[in-house]
């Protein structure tokens, strides 16, 4: 299967669980290498360009975002675009739980690598008991339930 665009529905889905996979292994450098050397992004109030940028933010998300657990969602697709939907769980260092909704829009190089990604974030502070995302660290399991099976 060829994940560049133009995208079908199944390379669409498979390129948002490719990110989706990325980000839950919390490996800064080894996701960076899905975007292009100058990529350009837009998260909340930061404006990270080029792969070393990128290396740098994921470093401080991590540091401070601890036991992350991600969900993103195709929202749609076309050519060399794909919109998702999101939701991660994460605590703080005094142990208070966050859960992150929101959504990016992704723009893709012709080689696949992603050259734009704008991200809306919103965080909503919750209980540990209120937590849905209960795997180890890692990959979402594959029967682990998506955002829409979670009514999210």
């Amino acid at each position: 299967m060829s994940l560049v665009p133009p995208f079908t529905e199944e390379t669409a889905i498979a390129k948002v669980r490719m990110a989706e996979d990325g980000w839950n292994s919390r490996d800064p450098e080894r996701v960076s290498l899905v975007y292009t050397p100058d990529s350009r992004w837009r998260n909340r109030a930061e404006f990270p360009v080029g792969r070393q940028q990128i290396v740098e933010f994921l470093t401080r998300k991590w540091a401070r975002e601890l036991d992350y657990r991600l969900i993103k969602e195709l929202w749609t697709y076309r050519d060399n675009r794909i919109a998702v939907r999101f939701a991660y769980e994460w605590h703080d260092d005094s142990g208070q739980w966050f859960c992150s909704y929101g959504n990016e829009n992704w723009e893709f190089a012709p080689d696949g690598l992603m050259q734009r990604r704008f991200a809306s974030i919103n965080d909503l502070p919750i209980k540990e008991r209120e937590r849905k995302f209960h795997w180890p660290l890692g990959r979402r399991p594959d029967n682990h339930p998506g955002l829409s099976e979670l009514g999210l």
